[in-house]
Order: structure tokens, then C-alpha cells, then sequence
């Protein structure tokens, strides 16, 4: 079995604890929002603003969401902006109620969602220069070979275009300097939730910059502090009691998060790239 197809399979099972415990949003709000007393949602919606805005989207744009799970923030993305979008995942149970989604908020004619092979995003399904934006929201993280998919995602962008989002990272904090060391918390938390490894701001950068890319912005949202989730915490007794499908493999994921980020090493960086003209 490949990575990939484990990841799809991860998801097949998180369908139903993902979307009891997080809705729609299955990513991290904007720090400054959920520090001003913004609910978790808002503070979703915030960051996603913030990405649209940085990339420029407007009525009559046509962006790529990578790993667009059951369409959050898509079609938020796609309301705010006007931009027409196409949603793209492994996992065709997930896009089965973005379509759901989007056909109740009014936007099936805006935004589509488009199911790949395991592999495909290493060879993706669209000529070069189509899209004027691609964003990805804590995806990229679960992709093994990470270099080709942002290759892939830089040819497809038309010269000028935008590549933002926000992902999964790991870092040195405090007496974790090490790789070793690192790892002794990453690797539990790799295990639980499907992640080949993590990356980091400088690795990310590189590899988009490789890839053809200059990058505007990459950035550590949680630099020099331990980064925050958004659960309550009765959410937290909950996360820890869930007794849904595959009950205990997401106690341990929420137990290995919650100990990565005590220790400071797990993190969220944002990022925007642009492709030369």
C-alpha cells in the first residue's frame, strides 16, 4: 500500500470525528483572531481572508484549493473573492459532501471538486499556466514527495500567478534542538496522523524556490511561542473520550499533537509565492 493510500484511508476514517469536533475548517484559525476572542470559525475565516487578499483574487480568477477536504474553505474562499476554484483530493467521499456543500450555498457553478489518483499530484490533471492561484490548507504536509508537488503546483500556475496557504510544520524550541530530539515528539504525532514528516519554514522555502517560485512570505505564525489550538477544554475531554470509528487512533493523534505542541516543536507557517513572469 503507498503513503498516499494511507492518507486517503486516514481520512475515510477522520470523516466523522473531523467534522463532529471541527465542522467544516480543518485547519488552524488566524492567531491574532482567536487572540482577539474571535470564535474558532471566525478565526478560520480571518486566515483564509488574509490568503485570498495576499493572492490577489478577484471575480473573474480561477484558482486550484490542493487537499480541499469537504470544501470549508473553499467555498468561503470562492464567496469572499468571487474567483471561480476547483477543489482537488485523493478522497471521493470527502468530495462527495463538498459537492453537498457547495450545491447549498449556491456556488456548484463557482467551485467544482475533482478526485485524484493517490499519485496524481505529482503529475496533475491540468495543462501548464491554467490557474492564476493555488492555495492548501495543512495538506501538503501529508504528501510524501513534497519538492514534486510544488513543482507541479508552480507549472500550473500561470507566470505571475500565486501559491499561499498555510501548513503543518516542525521546529527547534527550547531544549529540542536536535533532530533526535525533535523527533521524539514528531514522530508519535507522524505516526497517528498519517504524515510522512513534517517540514519546516526553511524547507518549505527552498523547495518552493526550487521549484521555480519567489517567495513573499514564510513565516513561523507561532515564532517564539508555543502554538495554540482552538479546542475548549471541555472539547479536549472530548477529543480525548472520542469513542467514534477508530475511536482510539484519534485519542492518540489529539494526545501526540498536545505533547508536540507543549514541547514547542510542532508549529503553522503561512506562505506565499509568486511565479516569475
Amino acid at each position: 500500500m503507498s503513503y498516499e493510500s494511507k492518507v486517503r484511508e486516514f481520512y475515510d476514517n477522520a470523516f466523522h470525528c473531523y467534522q463532529r469536533f471541527m465542522g467544516d475548517r480543518w485547519h488552524h484559525g488566524d492567531p491574532e483572531a482567536e487572540a482577539s476572542g474571535l470564535p474558532p470559525l471566525r478565526a478560520c475565516e480571518v486566515l483564509e481572508e488574509k490568503i485570498v487578499s495576499q493572492l490577489g483574487l478577484k471575480e473573474g480568477s480561477w484558482a486550484l484549493d490542493f487537499g480541499s477536504g469537504i470544501g470549508g474553505p473553499t467555498l468561503h474562499m470562492a464567496q469572499v473573492s468571487s474567483a471561480s476554484f476547483v477543489g482537488v483530493t485523493n478522497n471521493e467521499r470527502l468530495n462527495q459532501k463538498a459537492r453537498e456543500k457547495a450545491a447549498q450555498a449556491g456556488l456548484a457553478h463557482k467551485v467544482r471538486f475533482v478526485t485524484l489518483g493517490d499519485t496524481d499530484y505529482k503529475h496533475l490533471p491540468f495543462p501548464e499556466g491554467t490557474f492564476d492561484a493555488v492555495t492548501f490548507y495543512e495538506s501538503v504536509c501529508h504528501i510524501p514527495d513534497k519538492a514534486a508537488l510544488f513543482r507541479e503546483l508552480a507549472r500550473i500556475l500561470k507566470p505571475g500567478g500565486r501559491l499561499g496557504g498555510m501548513d503543518w510544520l516542525q521546529r527547534p524550541f527550547g531544549q529540542y534542538q536536535t533532530e533526535e530530539q525533535i523527533l521524539r515528539f514528531m514522530q508519535p504525532l507522524n505516526d497517528s496522523t498519517a504524515i510522512p514528516g513534517h517540514g519546516s519554514v526553511g524547507s518549505y522555502t527552498r523547495m518552493m524556490e526550487e521549484a521555480g517560485l519567489q517567495v513573499l512570505v514564510a513565516r513561523d505564525l507561532y515564532e517564539g511561542t508555543l502554538s495554540k489550538g482552538s479546542a475548549t477544554s471541555e472539547e479536549q475531554v472530548q477529543w480525548l473520550g472520542y469513542e467514534g470509528p477508530e475511536g482510539e487512533m484519534f485519542q492518540q493523534g489529539k494526545k501526540t499533537l498536545d505533547e508536540a505542541r507543549a514541547a514547542g516543536v510542532f508549529t503553522v507557517g503561512m506562505f506565499v509565492a509568486v511565479k516569475p513572469r
